[in-house]
């Protein structure tokens, strides 16, 4: 996914702007990816997205097609003020017109309004799932390449401060946590299906059936 840390796209991806031929209106994504760069959200809302017969979206991909440059581009030129201007609005595009896996940038949660959407998204019964992750696996997922433009000087330490910025909005929004830890992403995916519970089906969304945080395998 091509989050400001970690530019890229994610397969499948729906154009921002438009839906499926089965979208109706007052659908909503049958779950919410969340997590810092290296968690696997782009692969994680492939597999999920191919396991529920949806679509997988990330925001980051409408921001650069709405831009028409890369996140990395919008940076240099543009500013992080205004990536997050572009990025809050195609969160709150995604939310309202989205009915498949949604995948968010990992600094997306840090916007007040962007919050207070996914709070109510889960308070109406839908699935935030924050993929969890630690440095020590991360580091070779995001290879922490100079493309990636918040963590420019030291990238493993760049990349622990966001997440220590980071981690208590993910906790305090998600209505799920799977750790990604030495976990495979077609485990992680069956792990979030299966929360989502028999009866999750496109265009819908169902309570998690798991409370618990998912931990990773023995």
């Amino acid at each position: 996914m091509s989050d400001p840390d970690a530019p890229g796209t994610t397969s499948g991806a729906r154009a921002p702007g438009t839906t499926s031929d089965a979208h109706a209106p007052g659908t909503r994504p049958a779950v919410v990816l969340v997590g810092p760069p290296g968690s696997g959200k782009s692969t994680v809302a492939r597999l999920l997205a191919d396991r529920l017969s949806v679509v997988a979206r990330d925001t980051d991909t409408d921001v650069e097609a709405t831009a028409g440059k890369t996140i990395s581009d919008i940076f240099v030129e543009d500013g992080e003020p205004r990536f997050r201007e572009l990025e809050r609005e195609a969160v709150a595009q995604a939310l309202a017109e989205h009915d498949g896996v949604l995948a968010l940038g990992g600094g997306a949660v840090l916007d007040a309004g962007t919050q207070q959407l996914l709070a109510a998204y889960g308070a109406a019964g839908g699935t935030v799932a924050f993929l969890d992750v630690s440095l020590t696996h991360a580091a070779p997922r995001v290879g922490f390449n100079t493309s990636r433009p918040l963590l420019l000087g030291n990238p493993r330490a760049q990349w622990q401060s966001l997440m220590n910025a980071r981690r208590p909005v993910y906790e305090r929004l998600a209505t799920l946590h799977v750790s990604t830890d030495g976990v495979p992403p077609r485990d992680v995916a069956e792990r979030i299906a299966g929360a989502l519970g028999p009866s999750a089906e496109p265009g819908t969304t169902t309570t998690p059936a798991v409370e618990n945080p998912v931990q990773e395998d023995a």
